[in-house]
């Protein structure tokens, strides 16, 4: 029997696998929890997926149930889940000016979703220039103002911990009580702080790095015209807070469970911050079993759209769903070439990117219906739906069920998790890998559509 070849996308995938499986064992361990015993298994390897994930959805408060070396397991765990172990390595490498091999550079290419290998260390040292600068400057300015709040000690701690978790849109909070940030719904330095820190996470490195330099070469007289990419990533990012922002408002204006009893600047701050977190941060200022079923459904469309190619972000990612949105027009007025901005789209991509819609809503439905089928009636359709939606975008909103499904449940939202963070396609073909098809022509013939 062949073996498969271990290839740069099974490597990730694999790389994703053993974290989790460490990250559990550890977890399970009595120093890991406050109440020094060992802790249940099914407990630890979700909060190890939730964590490598990058997702945020908990069964136990991370603030209260786990102990301090509990919680720098899982922020360890989120820094390794959210920036990929290959990245983390690379970072190593470069830091000890070690050689970097030509397998390790396609490892890494491929747990960043770059598409080409060409100044791929240049971009590596970049990458960590951006990481480290964000959530340093993150940690600095969250623990000073939680320092009015708490002793220094433990506001480094919340400061180091948000910030981490927020630039790798985890959505793992330490305030203790499952309430997330909604104790600071008003405070504008929490919000604007941590919304900045899960758009540029969440945004793609590539795209921050093509924006580096840009500046860089400012003034020069040969500059780099702005990549198709970056230009999608950075209008499809703009529409979408601004769209959810409003909606968000208008939905939610009178609501007393949400922002009805906020003054205009907190109405505003929480619809902003709710509007960035579903994408995919899962940090929350507001209660979201508050909120109006239409709202719900709003943020289930964010959730599932997620953040951008090459980031910490889940979800489908905003170029797909821009490309597959222009595909399902264009099929509709005829047109055989998907053109968006003046630039056509190799057909390759598109089918790819029709993959990923369709495999993603796939897996939530049957997600869903396992789940539906288990808990049998114990939660609304719409709560479920939400808690897969999360699952799958490696977000981390939740109504407030996650804490009450079953083991049977809990085990399909891990896969769930799993199968959002490594991604549908880099999953099937970490499977079955990149197989040459014959060039064989069959006979065409019609099918009536619709």
């Amino acid at each position: 029997m062949r073996k498969k070849k271990l290839t740069p996308i099974r490597i990730v995938v694999l790389s994703f696998l053993g974290l989790i499986i460490i990250g559990g064992v550890l977890l399970m361990l009595p120093f890991s929890s406050t109440s020094h015993t060992f802790t249940n298994p099914l407990t630890a390897f979700f909060t190890s997926t939730s964590a490598v994930c990058v997702t945020g959805l908990v069964v136990v408060d991370t603030g209260t149930f786990w102990s301090g070396w509990g919680k720098l397991i899982i922020i360890t765990l989120i820094q390794f889940g959210g920036l990929g172990y290959m990245t983390i390595a690379t970072f190593f490498l470069l830091a000890f000016n070690r050689r970097v091999s030509l397998g390790h550079r396609f490892a890494f290419k491929e747990g960043l979703n770059v598409s080409d290998l060409s100044g791929i260390m240049r971009f590596a040292k970049t990458t960590f220039a951006i990481v480290t600068f964000f959530e340093g400057s993150g940690a600095i300015v969250l623990t000073l103002r939680f320092m009015r709040d708490y002793p220094f000690w433990r506001a480094l701690e919340m400061g180091v911990f948000h910030s981490v978790s927020a630039f790798c849109n985890a959505g793992f909070d330490i305030i203790g009580g499952f309430r997330s940030f909604t104790g600071y719904v008003n405070d504008l330095t929490v919000n604007i702080t941590v919304m900045i820190l899960i758009v540029m996470g969440g945004i793609g490195f590539y795209v921050i790095w093509q924006v580096v330099n840009s500046v860089i070469s400012f003034g020069k007289k040969r500059k780099k015209k702005p990549s198709l990419h970056l230009k999608i990533v950075l209008r499809t990012t703009g529409w979408l807070i601004l769209i959810g922002t409003a909606l968000f408002l208008l939905l939610e204006w009178r609501n007393p469970s949400s922002i009805g009893n906020l003054p205009v600047r907190g109405k505003i701050l929480a619809a902003l911050f709710q509007a960035i977190t579903p994408r995919t941060a899962g940090f929350n200022t507001v209660a979201m079993s508050g909120l109006h079923q239409a709202t719900l459904f709003i943020l289930m469309i964010l959730m599932f759209i997620g953040g951008s190619p090459g980031g910490t972000a889940g979800g489908i990612k905003t170029t797909t769903f821009v490309i597959f949105v222009v595909s399902t027009l264009k099929a509709i007025k005829g047109h055989k070439k998907v053109v968006i901005m003046g630039r056509t789209i190799d057909d390759d991509i598109v089918s790819r990117a029709v993959f990923v819609v369709g495999f993603a809503l796939f897996v939530i439905i049957v997600s869903a219906i396992i789940i539906l089928t288990v808990e049998n009636d114990k939660f609304t359709f719409l709560q479920v739906l939400f808690e897969v939606f999360s699952a799958f975008g490696t977000v981390g909103l939740s109504t407030g069920i996650t804490p009450h499904l079953s083991d049977i449940s809990r085990i399909v939202i891990i896969v769930t998790m799993f199968v959002g963070r490594v991604g549908p396609l880099s999953l099937i073909l970490s499977m079955v890998g990149m197989k040459k098809l014959p060039k064989v022509e069959y006979p065409e013939e019609k099918v009536a559509i619709g």
